[in-house]
């Protein structure tokens, strides 16, 4: 059950205390897209995103969307908000998330995933072991793999519940 316990869970990116990531050595923000960054409905950044990613950069963080999405529906993202990204990141599997830390040059212990799905970016980062952020999404509107793995969710969630290793709602920082 360990594999599905996100190191920290806030309710938005907007709510990360993210001095606390740098004081404890992370470097690189993989973002997932979809209903963490943006609602799947919307085509391209809000100001308030845009204001969060430049305030990150000047901090130091190098901020990458990593994503299972395509690279036509992250480009747009990609571009206004000045980052790079991974697209087709296949969450959970190890391989392009160690594939980012190696083209990089990140460490473990430098990189974390911020994320709104258990399944997909506290998995996959947990596979690896970088430091797992989960947020709840955005919008309730999913695509239909999404839909499907939400389902899952609530049942691996009621299980942490159960033996109160997590509880939807009650977060918590490092």
């Amino acid at each position: 059950m360990e594999k599905y316990i996100p190191d920290m869970y806030q309710q938005s990116i907007y709510t990360i205390d993210y001095q606390k990531l740098l004081d404890k050595g992370i470097k690189c923000l993989l973002f997932d897209l979809d209903n963490t960054l943006a609602p799947v409905t919307d085509k391209k950044p809000t100001k308030k995103l845009k204001d969060l990613f430049e305030e990150l950069k000047k901090k130091g963080f190098k901020v990458i969307i990593f994503s299972n999405s395509l690279k036509k529906r992250i480009k747009p993202f990609k571009e206004e908000l000045n980052v790079d990204c991974c697209a087709s990141a296949r969450k959970p599997s190890k391989t392009k998330f160690l594939l980012v830390m190696k083209e990089y040059q990140y460490n473990i212990n430098e990189v974390a995933i911020i994320g709104d799905q258990i399944l997909t970016d506290v998995v996959g980062g947990n596979k690896v072991g970088i430091l797992t952020v989960l947020v709840n999404p955005i919008s309730n509107k999913d695509f239909i793999f999404t839909k499907i793995n939400r389902f899952r969710e609530k049942k691996i969630m009621k299980k942490l519940r159960d033996k109160n290793l997590f509880s939807k709602g009650r977060y918590y920082e490092l």
